[in-house]
């Protein structure tokens, strides 16, 4: 029989676009966002107790990536997105309910707010739950994967001195960690894995307000080119 859930929260994150977002939480530290919760859970209540939590599940809904017809089998960009896992074998975000999880760091809360780093989630993104890390439960020291046995290599990201300092003010403007968030998100090769880029090919990507150009000056090694306010 089905069932309906409603979002107790939406998340309000650097990542405008789902491009360039980590393919994993916990791997850019300096991806931050706040989690709006809605009523009835908006008041000092529903967090009595969290701040002596570090760390949350979140629960989340792929708000679009939603599918009518459920998937057998996904093709995970870890593995290039040319070879296919079943779609219980993958974290790929389509999902047979659009359903996700993700732990994050809890950095502060407040009433009706939750102050969050280390997401890997879309700006907009429905919540479904919080559930507090639980260390001695969470932990499994015997776990293996074999798919996904280490985080991906991280790639050189070059700086030109005008975009550092163009990165640098933006940080200052937006009181935002802009400089660690473009390279620790950019040294995971946001580009699918089977194409190969060319040094003419650019490519962009917005957090928050600032849009962010780069290109692959050869494989394996990425040049940002441009840190510019987006305007509206």
């Amino acid at each position: 029989m089905p069932y309906s859930v409603s979002p107790v929260g939406y998340l309000r994150s650097c990542f405008k676009e789902k491009f360039a977002i980590p393919r994993q939480p916990q791997l850019a530290p300096a991806a931050r966002g706040v989690l709006e919760l809605v009523a009835p859970f908006d008041t000092g209540e529903a967090v009595a107790g969290l701040e002596q939590v570090s760390h949350v599940w979140l629960l989340f809904l792929f708000h679009q990536a939603l599918e009518d017809t459920p998937r057998l089998k996904v093709r995970p960009p870890r593995l290039g997105g040319n070879r296919s896992l079943g779609v219980f074998a993958s974290r790929a975000t389509h999902r047979p309910n659009g359903i996700g999880q993700s732990v994050v760091k809890l950095e502060r809360v407040e009433p009706g707010r939750l102050h969050l780093s280390g997401i890997d989630l879309l700006d907009g993104t429905p919540i479904l739950d919080i559930k507090p890390y639980v260390p001695y439960a969470d932990i499994v020291s015997e776990a293996h994967n074999a798919i996904a046995d280490a985080p991906p290599p991280a790639i050189p990201v070059e700086w030109s001195d005008t975009t550092l300092q163009q990165a640098r003010e933006h940080a200052l403007r937006l009181a935002e960690p802009v400089v660690e968030l473009i390279e620790q998100c950019l040294a995971q090769d946001p580009r699918p894995a089977y194409q190969v880029p060319t040094p003419e090919r650019r490519y962009g990507v917005l957090f928050w307000d600032v849009q962010v150009r780069w290109h692959y000056p050869e494989p394996g090694r990425i040049r940002v080119l441009e840190v510019v306010h987006d305007q509206p």
